[in-house]
This record gives structure tokens, C-alpha cells and sequence, in this order.
């Protein structure tokens, strides 16, 4: 898809992958819309690539929605979206003080997985009615975020990987339901990825995550994310598939 001149909307945008993913769109010409619960942090990088910032909870219907009219205004129907919104969690589904509170189940649950569906069906509903373009006679293309972790969990990971394994497994039939109107549905699965999560860990630790990627050695850089966007957005042949980004990296059970 030609992207020049086309509106974005990117959640999670006021940092990590989201943030990469919204200044290099910019830097193709992309009008884009940060859309984050941290607006402080949304505008700073907003101001950086001449973006606008919304402050938006992804499991929020109305603010869903009342966020994407907004950054309608300022750009346009938005033809890209990208969603990065989301959190990690660790813990044991029984622990020693006992079973995980179901509430916190829900609330992995409902901001990665609800939250992501949730912008998807307004994001979706918005392109149907715009005009086609380019020779692949496409619509728009939804990105989401997913993990290695929907594939190989770890101990202590349940409700993540429930959460990003929903996430995968929306890909294709989602894909096959937009299909009839233009509109591609991809998903990013990233390993290690070096977000300010990463940022509170000791260099030690760092290190030891590291080493367990065969190759490169390292954390994945958020640009790197950002690039696979890119080309997954000018190739109109990736559609309904999911693609790990992680250095051949398969993850052990703890």
C-alpha cells in the first residue's frame, strides 16, 4: 500500500515499539495519531514527528471510539492501525499465597486482548466505506502485537500468554472476515524486545536474556519492530499470518 499522505492511528504509541513504529511512519509521510493513557509521554513524541497524541484506554468503548473520530479530524480516516497497547504479567496461576486473584487474569486479559479486538472493529468499521487504492485495490491494514509468548509460554505466564495467544488467534479470521473489503489483518509476534520494561533490569540479567537469543545476541531494538511494520504495510501479499520477531529464539519453560 502506498502510504504517503495516509492516516495512522498507533496504541500504545508514547513509547517502546509504538513510539518507533509512529516516528518512522512519519518519516515516510505518514500522518499519525498516538493514541495512549500516558498523554505526557504521547505528546512528547508527538511534538517530535509533528503527530497528534490522544489519551485513550483501549478497553474503553466510548474512548475507543471517541479517539479515533478525534484523530479523524486532525488526519483523516485512518487507513494504517497499529496496536501496541498492552502490559506484562508474571505470576503463577497457584502461588504461595495462593490461587491468582481472577481479577488480575481479567485485567491481562481485558487490556491486551479485549483492548486490542476493541479498536480493531471500530478501526475496521471506519475503512470500509473509503475508496480503494493503489493496484492491490486496498482499504487499510490492522497490525497487532502479539509474543513468542502465545507460542511458548513460560511458567508464570499464563494469563500473558492467554492474552497474546487470543491475540494470534484472531489473525485469520479476522483477515478472512476484512478480506471482502480490502482490508489486510497482520500480526507481530516479538521475543525479547528492548522497551523501557527491559530498562529496570539489571545489566547482569540483561545479559543472561541475551544470551539465550541464538542470533543476533541481543534484544530486538524497537526500530526493528518498526521496520517489519513498514514492509508488512508496502507488501500486499502478507495477510492473514502471523511473523516472530525474535532471532530464532524459542523460549524455555522458565
Amino acid at each position: 500500500m502506498e502510504i504517503k499522505n495516509c492516516a495512522a492511528i498507533v496504541t500504545g504509541g508514547a513509547s517502546g515499539m509504538g513510539a518507533a513504529t509512529a516516528t518512522l511512519l512519519s518519516s515516510h509521510g505518514v500522518k499519525v495519531a498516538l493514541l495512549d493513557t500516558n498523554k505526557e509521554a504521547a505528546e512528547k513524541c508527538a511534538r517530535t514527528i509533528c503527530g497528534q497524541a490522544i489519551y485513550c484506554d483501549v478497553t474503553d468503548a466510548n474512548q475507543v471510539e471517541d479517539a479515533i473520530k478525534e484523530a479523524e479530524k486532525y488526519h483523516g480516516t485512518a487507513r494504517i492501525c497499529i496496536n501496541c497497547a498492552g502490559i506484562v504479567h508474571s505470576r503463577r496461576m497457584v502461588n504461595q499465597q495462593g490461587p491468582m486473584p481472577l481479577d488480575e487474569f481479567r485485567k491481562v486479559i481485558e487490556i491486551n486482548l479485549i483492548g486490542t479486538f476493541n479498536v480493531m472493529r471500530i478501526a475496521s468499521a471506519c475503512m470500509i466505506p473509503l475508496s480503494t487504492i493503489g493496484t492491490s485495490e486496498e482499504r487499510g491494514i490492522i497490525i497487532n502485537t502479539a509474543s513468542i509468548a502465545a507460542f511458548e509460554g513460560q511458567i508464570g505466564q499464563t494469563a500473558y500468554s492467554a492474552s497474546k495467544g487470543g491475540i494470534a488467534a484472531l489473525t485469520l479470521p479476522a483477515a478472512r472476515e476484512l478480506a471482502p473489503f480490502g482490508i489486510r489483518v497482520m500480526t507481530i509476534a516479538p521475543g525479547l524486545v528492548d522497551t523501557p520494561m527491559f530498562a529496570k533490569i539489571p545489566p547482569a540479567a540483561r545479559a543472561s536474556l541475551a544470551a539465550h537469543v541464538p542470533f543476533p545476541k541481543r534484544l530486538a531494538y524497537p526500530e526493528e519492530y518498526a521496520m517489519l511494520v513498514l514492509h508488512i504495510i508496502e507488501n500486499p501479499m502478507l495477510n492473514g499470518e502471523i511473523i516472530r520477531l525474535d532471532g530464532a529464539l524459542r523460549m524455555q519453560a522458565k
